[in-house]
């Protein structure tokens, strides 16, 4: 029900004049009504801080704060460690960024380096990939692959034809270097993923 209405009816329900129907209707359509909502607008000052007011610090501190930016790097690092270890504070824990990257999305930098050497010193399955081959070798990868493959003759050809494919999966890394050197020997490249 709208507003309209129900002034309507409170309006026509009891015998008023003319002049006081007219007040509410002009109460109702008035901008200056609709203007004054009668709440109070807070507006934050140009300097917003909300903790509060402090102190200025003490002349030990800012010596203090003086003595460590003159501090070599390597020493800077050392401070919150140290102040942990002398204020009896556990250390902070480690979050998990699995699954957030947080280097800018052209290059992963030296962190993204460390940590990509760090996932593949961990793998501890590999598969081996065929990447490409000599079209004269092609009759000899077909055969060695026949060798560590359950595959007739017909599947092992098409899957040399398809290179690059995978050949096979799940390995540890020297069973994957020995069938990457018999490849190689027999006339085709193959890597480990």
């Amino acid at each position: 029900m709208s507003l309209s209405t129900i002034a309507r009816r409170l309006c026509c329900s009891r015998p008023t004049s003319g002049g006081r129907l007219s007040a509410v209707w002009a109460h109702l359509y008035s901008t200056e009504a609709a203007k004054d909502t009668g709440a109070k607008k807070y507006k934050y000052p140009e300097v917003y801080d909300p903790y509060g007011p402090m102190s200025p610090p003490s002349q030990k501190v800012v010596d203090l704060s003086d003595r460590i930016a003159a501090l070599p790097p390597e020493e800077i690092k050392q401070i919150a460690p140290a102040l942990l270890l002398r204020l009896n504070q556990p250390p902070p824990q480690a979050i998990s960024g699995q699954g957030f990257s947080f280097s800018p999305q052209g290059g992963g930098g030296a962190a993204g380096a460390a940590k990509a050497e760090e996932k593949k010193a961990e793998k501890t399955v590999f598969d081996v990939k065929l990447e490409k081959f000599d079209a004269a070798a092609k009759i000899k990868i077909i055969k060695e692959i026949r060798t560590f493959t359950d595959l007739g003759l017909k599947e092992a050809k098409e899957l040399v034809e398809k290179a690059p494919v995978i050949l096979k999966q799940s390995l540890t890394k020297e069973e994957a270097e020995a069938i990457i050197e018999k490849i190689k020997v027999a006339g085709g490249v193959a890597v480990m993923e």
